[in-house]
């Protein structure tokens, strides 16, 4: 058996203790430095990509959309929010945004992105589209009337506004929650599990989930321009997205999702803003 002369052993030795060394920093440097991330919010579906980025002339990235920040009919992306949010509180379909803005990933937003929150219009300021009696519409300009000037004299009608809502109570329950512009955005109407939900007015059903933190089992119906529903906390959902309703048509059956108890939690926003239902709804 050839012998290691103590030289040799002594080289050896420095080289496996140089390895360990090496090998446990790694495994140290790996446990105790977390790999950065950005947060996105809780979906599972949201990719790891960056949204696409501007850099203006000073060499400065901008979101998306950053030139039209404090325009009206644009919002800039705070944190928290979500685009089922910013369409409530706006009082849009969350679906219209994403068209509107051109949204390859509806759940991938980001704090400072600027979108737009109102419709394409014309350019030609002088188009008007104007609803008729048989659901068709007419588009006119402002040098051609619909009508004579002395019919119009001769035969007045009365002036109809958005706000002309024949409002109903949407449960039948006692109101145990009144409207409060801080802690309560609606009514608060008690019941039993399972009670019927029905709509406030005619409208078009824009949401209908569970995607908003704090309201459960959600639906939000547009019955205008001017004016959204919304009915949260429900056991059961009975209509989808994009289907019309009839006022008084039920739509939900009352439940406790997100909440400490069963109840409808009914609200009211004219353009995006919280309103008193009191004001709407006929007394009881």
């Amino acid at each position: 058996m050839r012998l290691i002369s103590p030289t040799l052993l002594r080289a050896l030795l420095s080289i496996t203790v140089a390895s360990v060394v090496v090998v446990a920093a790694g495994c140290s440097s790996r446990s105790l430095t977390s790999v950065p991330v950005e947060n996105r919010g809780t979906s599972a579906s949201r990719p790891s990509t960056s949204l696409p980025t501007v850099v203006d002339a000073a060499g400065v990235k901008q979101l998306p959309g950053f030139e039209n920040a404090g325009k009206p009919g644009y919002y800039t992306v705070k944190p928290g929010d979500t685009l089922i949010r910013i369409g409530l509180d706006t009082g849009q379909n969350f679906r219209d945004i994403v068209r509107w803005n051109n949204l390859e990933n509806p759940n991938l937003i980001e704090v400072g992105q600027v979108l737009r929150i109102m419709p394409v219009t014309s350019d030609n300021p002088l188009v008007v589209t104007r609803p008729v009696t048989s659901g068709a519409a007419v588009t006119t300009t402002a040098a051609a009337p619909l009508r004579p000037a002395s019919a119009a004299a001769s035969s007045p009608q009365p002036a109809v506004t958005e706000d002309d809502i024949a409002w109903i109570w949407p449960a039948q329950g006692r109101l145990i929650a009144g409207f409060d512009e801080v802690k309560n955005k609606g009514f608060g109407i008690d019941g039993k599990a399972g009670d019927p939900i029905i709509a406030a007015g005619d409208g078009r059903v824009v949401y209908a989930g569970a995607g908003l933190r704090g309201y459960g089992n959600l639906i939000i119906l547009k019955h205008n321009n001017t004016f959204l529903t919304a009915y949260a906390h429900n056991q059961t959902l009975l209509v989808k997205e994009d289907q019309s309703v009839k006022k008084g048509q039920k739509i939900a059956e009352m439940g406790n999702s997100d909440a400490d108890r069963t109840k409808l939690h009914f609200e009211i926003r004219r353009q995006g803003k919280p309103v008193d239902p009191a004001r709407y709804l006929p007394a009881r």
